[in-house]
């Protein structure tokens, strides 16, 4: 079937840090005059919306707000539709997307890539609520991402071991949640088959993408590994250097 969306994942297939990959600026222009619909879907929970949308616009990358799909906002809607008052595990920068949410006597544990604020104290905070019934909701279970300077622990391990101690499965509302993947295509009025999901990471992005439905990417940057490409000898799945060469193949594929 031919492609008619895309879905690019962002850190680690167009920028790492604060920096654009290269070719990844122009290679995004050839992409969006084809004239396929474009959405980014990003586990990223250290940076409100708002922000992701001025740092991807500093660095060349301009997304529409009604392009960006975000774990963050995806919780939210989940926190609001069931009236629940989360008790934030998040990174303080994050914060500003909750603080209109009623937060008193917490009935709900949320849990992001909380960086530096994954200390014992918070952590134990978070396992006490669990075992006194709270929801467990999780922006995703990455287990490590792609800085500027070299790999960091992402918040899967955190989420593992909250819902080993507590005997609690957390509701993971990011990647590689089918859910997610699906909010994304439904915005372009696509199926699922129709459209392709380009990420670093073989797991949630590419595993993620294809049970739920999608046709995949992995990309040889960011988080990618010599060897994770093992993990799809048994899938459909398309591996390609860097995001350049992958827009090199879906308009070859077009034409």
């Amino acid at each position: 079937m031919v492609i008619q969306g895309v879905l690019l994942d962002l850190s680690g297939v167009l920028y790492i840090g604060n920096q654009a990959l290269p070719g990844a600026i122009a290679a995004l222009g050839r992409l969006r005059r084809s004239g396929l619909p474009i959405r980014f879907i990003t586990n990223t929970t250290r940076t409100p919306q708002s922000q992701i949308l001025m740092q991807l616009s500093q660095m060349g990358l301009a997304v529409e707000p009604k392009e960006l799909f975000t774990a963050p906002a995806a919780v939210r809607d989940v926190l609001l539709a069931g009236g629940l008052r989360p008790w934030l595990l998040v990174h303080p920068n994050l914060e500003v997307e909750f603080q209109d949410l009623d937060q008193s006597d917490p009935n709900a544990v949320v849990i992001g890539d909380a960086g530096e604020g994954f200390d014992y104290r918070r952590m134990n905070q978070a396992f006490r609520l669990l075992m006194e019934g709270a929801e467990f909701i999780a922006m995703g279970n990455n287990r490590y991402f792609q800085e500027a300077d070299g790999l960091s622990l992402d918040i899967g391990p955190f989420v593992t071991a909250l819902e080993y101690a507590s005997g609690r499965q957390a509701q993971v509302l990011g990647k590689p949640a089918p859910g997610f993947f699906h909010q994304a295509v439904a915005s372009m009025g696509l199926e699922p088959e129709q459209v392709m999901m380009v990420g670093d990471d073989v797991q949630a992005d590419v595993v993620g993408a294809m049970d739920a439905g999608l046709r995949a990417t992995l990309v040889k940057t960011g988080k990618y590994r010599p060897g994770d490409e093992l993990g799809l000898k048994h899938t459909p799945a398309w591996l390609e250097d860097d995001f350049v060469s992958l827009v090199d193949h879906l308009l070859k594929e077009m034409s």
